[in-house]
């Protein structure tokens, strides 16, 4: 069973997860507008990775017999700039979902809520994949600068990108 405030910080990060997801689907309809579609679709599997995050956290408190209690969404900005920015801003997003991540770790450890922190194991092991992949969408980025040419190979190769449900432990 879990605490009251492992329960309320489970619930957070719900709402974490759902501001990612909405992030997400922003800058994806911004790619899409701006004609970049295969990085409209890249950005719209990371707005499924996240909701799957999301639900997989709600079915968590659910299992553990605890409350899920939602709240708003914060609006995402809304505009992004360049690809390259737009990269840098999802790795600083997500450095800042490591750091939650790791934080209700460290509550589980206080809490010594073992299953809880087990059930963390997963994300703490997905926060390394989502940093390398956007740092190495950045590093590609960088290396084509502004030729379209490579631009246009990097939005080819983001097309190809697809949702995988992550798999149950």
């Amino acid at each position: 069973m879990l605490s009251e405030k492992m329960t309320e910080a489970l619930n957070e990060q719900i709402n974490k997860e759902m501001y990612s997801a909405y992030l997400y689907l922003d800058m994806s309809a911004n790619c899409t507008h701006e004609g970049l579609d295969g990085f409209a679709n890249w950005f719209m599997v990371q707005y499924q990775e996240e909701m799957s995050h999301a639900m997989k956290i709600y079915d968590y408190i659910n299992d553990q017999g605890g409350k899920v209690v939602l709240d708003a969404i914060e609006k995402p900005p809304g505009t992004f700039g360049t690809p390259l920015e737009m990269f840098e801003a999802t790795l600083k997003h997500e450095q800042f979902v490591t750091k939650s991540i790791h934080e209700l770790v460290d509550l589980a450890n206080e809490e010594k809520d073992y299953a809880t922190q087990i059930f963390l194991q997963w994300f703490v092991t997905e926060q390394i994949e989502e940093e390398a992949n956007d740092n190495e969408m950045i590093a590609k980025l960088k290396l084509v600068g502004n030729d379209g040419n490579g631009l246009f190979m990097i939005d080819k190769e983001l097309a190809a990108r697809a949702f995988t449900e992550p798999a149950e432990e």
